[in-house]
């Protein structure tokens, strides 16, 4: 008896994370076509003035600014803490729940509005029933040219 060896291509931890065959891997979201509001994920009825059937689909910023931030230091069994629960402001509207990485989790080692981008990584290792990885997104601080010198 053989066992399948072919690699599966990993799973969106969000149906609003694209993973093309071909490119890099994106967030989607939809825009109010008559209010100007940016939402994560496909709706068809528009949360900030209600107007319904004028959303557009767009491709979510991969850049934003940090809006509010906790340090986590219980959680579920498995996952290691402390990190960081972060908010981003993505650069064309839309707000986005996710951690920020690549930081250390200390008060003094975050600020507001600090400019970060969205990466793409394994989903730290979580698989589903059949064995199958996801691909997750996660804030990264973005440095300026001073803070690289």
């Amino acid at each position: 008896m053989t066992q399948d060896k072919t690699m599966r291509k990993p799973l969106p931890v969000v149906d609003f994370l694209k993973l093309p065959d071909v490119g890099d891997p994106y967030l989607e979201g939809s825009k109010c076509q008559n209010c100007g509001a940016v939402f994560p994920g496909a709706r068809k009825t528009c949360a900030g003035c209600g107007t319904r059937n004028h959303m557009e689909t767009i491709r979510l910023s991969n850049r934003g600014k940090l809006y509010s931030y906790s340090i986590v230091h219980r959680s579920f069994p498995g996952v290691p803490v402390p990190y960081i629960s972060a908010v981003v402001a993505l650069e064309g509207g839309c707000a986005l729940k996710g951690c920020l990485i690549d930081t250390a989790p200390d008060p003094a080692k975050v600020a507001f509005d600090m400019p970060v981008k969205v990466v793409f990584q394994d989903a730290r290792g979580q698989k589903d029933k059949d064995g199958n990885s996801y691909v997750s997104y996660f804030f990264s601080p973005e440095h300026t040219k001073e803070e690289s010198r």
